[in-house]
């Protein structure tokens, strides 16, 4: 179900599900000044709708694509599935309510859903509409800064992705999690290998201070523009203050996957956009 109109499956009859397989897959999927009150409907009240519905039809198997993100800031550590979140705090709604909708989905499966959760790293192909953009300047030499060089960063291939999600139904146990990460880099390593693909020079990196300071003055401006800076406080916070690091042993040894490597994934990716 890939669909933002999530809550429409209220009223969708349950002979839709008819004894079937589920792909659970929307979400509301954005930083800094967002509309929290949509995001919670779609997140955590269309998770919810979509689990009555399937439970009510008895479905064979559901495939829940949540995040790493729910483990929180891992302060450094390379954590597996077997990790328990420590950030008592969000650090955004949408951190909150994909969190809030995996606690659904685990209560669900205590009440006897058949459910796997498949957790992905930051996900990267064609059609990004996240970090493709900033591919597109950097293959234009329009990317001249690019800041948190530093930041650590876990990346998976969407396909490997929808590969992963395959597995879980064939061999993915009831409510156990899945890590779908291919591995992870800085932010400045996956810009050297962009630059080593494409001759493109990377982009400088401005001064943290500086980008903490531009953040700070583009919120109140958003807020009385209804728009969604580039730069924010919320992602100034994503940038330098939280790190998800994982591993994806289990996916690899339970399931059988085996993903394209960080290289090829990206290389992959300067090729699509170049298209």
């Amino acid at each position: 179900m890939a669909n933002s109109k999530i809550p429409k499956l209220l009223i969708i009859p349950r002979k839709t599900f008819a004894r079937g397989l589920v792909f659970h897959t929307a979400a509301y999927v954005d930083l800094g000044l967002v509309n929290e009150a949509e995001m919670e409907r779609v997140n955590v009240e269309g998770s919810r709708a979509v689990l009555e519905v399937a439970q009510a039809a008895r479905i064979s198997k559901m495939v829940y694509c949540s995040t790493i993100g729910v483990f929180g800031d891992t302060q450094g550590q390379v954590v597996d599935e077997t990790f328990n979140r420590t950030q008592q705090d969000f650090s955004s709604a949408y951190d909150r309510t994909k969190y809030q909708a995996q606690q659904l989905v685990d209560q669900y499966f205590q009440q006897g859903l058949p459910v796997v959760s498949v957790m992905p790293s930051g996900i990267l192909g064609l059609d990004d509409p996240h970090f493709g953009p900033v591919i597109e300047l950097f293959l234009k030499r329009r990317l001249k800064l690019w800041p948190g060089g530093d930041r650590i960063t876990g990346i998976v291939h969407v396909d490997d992705l929808v590969n992963g999600m395959i597995l879980a139904v064939e061999k993915g146990r009831p409510g156990e999690y899945y890590i779908i990460s291919a591995g992870e880099l800085t932010t400045r390593e996956m810009f050297k290998i962009f630059s080593q693909k494409t001759g493109i020079p990377i982009p400088a990196e401005p001064p943290e201070p500086l980008v903490r300071l531009v953040g700070h003055l583009l919120d109140p401006i958003g807020k009385l523009f209804a728009w969604n800076p580039p730069i924010s406080g919320e992602r100034v916070h994503y940038i330098y203050d939280r790190c998800v690091r994982v591993k994806a042993t289990k996916a690899r040894q339970e399931l059988g996957w085996q993903p394209r490597s960080i290289s090829e994934t990206l290389g992959e990716l300067v090729r699509s956009q170049d298209n």
